[in-house]
């Protein structure tokens, strides 16, 4: 008995989550979302998913001490924009084949982004959808791209000076030869690291513009098929299906955002110590002249 409950626990250990055989059958079970239609309830559980996801990424950024203690965020990256395109894929399925249904044919969570972010008007929500759009691509995804790049371009450019800092260091005895390997692999590491974020950096940045080309494509798909195949009224298609492409949009849109902001703050945590709020306090807070200055001015516009 407990030689089989031990072979029980072994197999666990082998599918379950956190092993390499359970990351290869979850990537497996998202690239086959964009072959293979998903049930209206498996949809929002998944959009759920990616929303938590997000949050929960943007609050590991955040809490961060040192950009190379969170090492695997540029795959963590991957796989969270092909997690959400794969969803937009599915819901682009959904709503090109069952949009004629009402409001509710791609899942709950669509519909709900859809009616209570948009406040049931269609231009509303087409406005929002274009300022996060905006905001994603054109501000926090070109900055975070640009600082991972440079940032990558300086670790290269300064390894040798380490290198010879941490041999001579050991040439003088202030260090012993496992303090210099670990500051060697430590070098090695950061270089590693923000040259995958320059990388993983187009990804954040190709998600955006696929945001917008599904966007484009289920209006007008959405509208010739209501139109042409199912008979709707000119109004009810374009009230319908630019609802639910909408909807759609914003919720791939706000977890991107979440996702390029936790990239932004990564790569900006290149020469801060501590914390991002100890530091932000520490340094916001750490003179009292400034603070003074502010309330002044904030006294005087009131």
């Amino acid at each position: 008995m407990q030689g089989l409950l031990n072979r029980v626990l072994s197999f666990q250990k082998s599918f379950g989550i956190g092993s390499d055989i359970g990351l290869a059958l979850g990537l497996i079970g998202l690239l086959s979302i964009l072959i293979f239609p998903l049930p209206k309830l498996i949809l929002d559980a998944g959009l759920a998913l990616s929303l938590t996801v997000s949050v929960l990424i943007l609050m590991v950024a955040i809490f961060l001490t040192k950009p190379l203690d969170f090492t695997s965020f540029p795959t963590l990256l991957l796989l969270s924009t092909l997690f959400r395109l794969s969803l937009n894929v599915a819901t682009t399925r959904l709503i090109l084949s069952h949009g004629n249904e009402g409001p509710m044919s791609a899942g709950q969570v669509v519909a709900a982004f859809g009616g209570f972010l948009m406040g049931g008007d269609v231009a509303i929500g087409v406005i929002l959808f274009a300022i996060l759009l905006v905001v994603n691509f054109m501000v926090i995804t070109k900055g975070s791209g640009r600082i991972a790049e440079v940032a990558a371009r300086f670790s290269l450019d300064a390894m040798p000076g380490k290198q010879m800092a941490i041999d001579s260091d050991m040439s003088a005895g202030l260090i012993d030869e496992k303090t210099a390997r670990a500051r060697r692999r430590e070098l090695e590491d950061e270089s590693g690291f923000y040259g995958a974020m320059d990388g993983a950096a187009k990804f954040v940045r190709g998600d955006a513009i696929a945001g917008l080309l599904i966007t484009i494509i289920n209006i007008i798909g959405g509208l010739a098929i209501g139109l042409v195949r199912h008979g709707l009224p000119f109004a009810d298609a374009i009230s319908t299906y630019t609802t639910l492409t909408v909807g759609d949009g914003l919720v791939s849109q706000i977890p991107a955002l979440l996702v390029s902001t936790a990239a932004g703050i990564v790569v900006t945590k290149g020469g801060m110590e501590g914390t991002a709020d100890a530091a932000l306090v520490r340094q916001l807070g750490g003179s009292p002249k400034p603070l003074a200055m502010a309330a002044g001015s904030a006294a005087v516009l009131a």
